[in-house]
């Protein structure tokens, strides 16, 4: 929502705000462009019939004093995905969903068009090098980029953000059952990117991975209604911890490995085609591309150690994730921390999703707080039952972050890399200086 305000006032609007708590990196990105709240909290005063339009924001509740002023008052009320869409409408939209990769493939393509100076929109869900902001509104660029997400609208509409798109150029890059509190099965979960594709504008494309077999089946019902294009691995290999892709007899060294990336590679490629980008662009750009934040970023690292940082904490993610460090440093050896501490991951049923995800890694750890179950209202998981779910024995558990830190500062040594995996922060361990700590021996 912070980027989203930030775009519009680049875009000339009048931007006002509320919330009820800002955290970093929000507050100083909101008052360098002038827009922080002069107080925190809701106030029904502060609307008024001036106001053209109000954008609410998906952890707002229905019960807002704001939202229900603005109920009573009749104004125009969007949320988040419907106002991007109202920017976009006479735009050429471009939706990368799917339940892991969007994010990278967004970046991806992001990167390699502003490599070549191209315009164009976008919405993302993370930081990428070379943007200042995660959201971008002009008049003049041709077409938008959005990250598909398929979380709640907003709390007053129900439908995933990624339904309300309509593009003209879609990707998937595969399906993993997520967000049980909102999909309760598999087949309402894929539910929803049956609705996204039927919902592709007519004479559009559809970029699917064809390594997904959930999402081949879900393709071929539409084989004769919209253009599809479907992509596999491509030709690649591993050369003293470098990944090299090998195209059409070219060679590309990579800043960026894992074969869920070179997936997501060749999924961006495909979409930058249907743009009027080239193989031998796509290449001259990509192997500058060094990643999205939190995905396998590199945070610290010594002659012999790497520590990576990513925001794998869905199953799929965590398999692809643990296998890519394990090939890409078959000699190392390989130390994974995981948080659970989304709603999916701590509820007893769906943490046995989690089954030999860890097996690629030679220690083992899962990190949880208990009072985050407790928040979630969730009961309470036993270490018993972590270890259970994931077929391992031997895991160490920590429900405390500096003994979590301690314990992981000493198993350093040359030769071994560290990988943390979360969608949150481990309850505020700054994971840089551990990190650190970890490559200095």
């Amino acid at each position: 929502m912070h980027n989203l305000a930030i775009a519009m006032h680049k875009k000339a609007y009048v931007v006002t705000g509320s919330d009820d708590e800002i955290f970093e990196p929000s507050r100083t990105r909101l008052a360098q462009y002038g827009l922080l709240p002069a107080s925190m909290g809701w106030n029904e005063d502060n609307i008024s019939q001036d106001i053209d339009a109000v954008i609410l924001g998906m952890h707002a509740r229905t019960d807002n004093p704001e939202l229900l002023r603005a109920q009573k008052l009749g104004l125009k009320i969007y949320s988040y995905p419907e106002y991007l869409y109202e920017q976009a409408k006479d735009k050429i939209r471009i939706v990368i969903g799917g339940s892991h990769g969007k994010t990278t493939i967004t970046a991806m393509i992001m990167h390699v068009l502003k490599y070549h100076g191209k315009d164009f929109d976008y919405m993302v869900g993370a930081q990428i090098e070379g943007f200042d902001i995660m959201v971008r509104l002009s008049e003049n660029a041709p077409f938008m980029i959005f990250e598909g997400d398929e979380y709640l609208t907003s709390p007053i509409d129900r439908r995933p953000k990624f339904h309300l798109y309509k593009p003209h150029i879609a990707l998937l890059s595969g399906i993993a059952w997520d967000h049980i509190n909102v999909f309760p099965t598999f087949e309402n979960y894929i539910e929803q990117f049956r609705i996204f594709i039927s919902q592709i504008e007519p004479g559009g494309i559809l970029i699917w991975c064809n390594e997904d077999s959930s999402l081949a089946k879900l393709a071929e019902e539409y084989h004769n209604r919209i253009k599809q294009l479907p992509y596999t691995l491509p030709m690649f290999r591993i050369e003293d911890g470098q990944t090299i892709v090998v195209y059409n007899g070219n060679e590309f060294p990579l800043k960026i490995f894992g074969e869920h990336n070179l997936l997501n590679l060749n999924g961006a490629r495909m979409v930058c085609n249907e743009i009027g980008i080239s193989d031998p662009e796509f290449f001259e750009a990509i192997v500058h591309f060094k990643g999205a934040a939190k995905r396998l970023e590199l945070i610290a690292e010594n002659v012999t150690s790497h520590v990576f940082k990513d925001f794998a904490h869905a199953p799929s993610k965590l398999v692809a994730t643990v296998k890519a460090v394990r090939e890409q440093y078959p000699a190392y050896k390989l130390i994974a921390c995981l948080e659970l501490h989304t709603f999916s991951s701590l509820n007893k049923e769906y943490l046995n999703e989690y089954a030999h995800g860890m097996d690629g890694a030679d220690i083992a750890i899962v990190y949880f707080n208990p009072h985050t179950s407790e928040l979630k209202k969730l009961p309470g998981l036993s270490f018993e039952e972590i270890k259970n779910a994931f077929g391992r024995s031997d895991m160490k558990i920590f429900t405390n972050s500096e003994q979590l830190s301690d314990y992981i500062i000493s198993l350093r040594s040359e030769k071994s890399n560290l990988l943390l995996m979360s969608s949150g922060n481990f309850d505020g361990l700054d994971l840089k200086i551990t990190g650190e700590k970890f490559t200095k021996y």
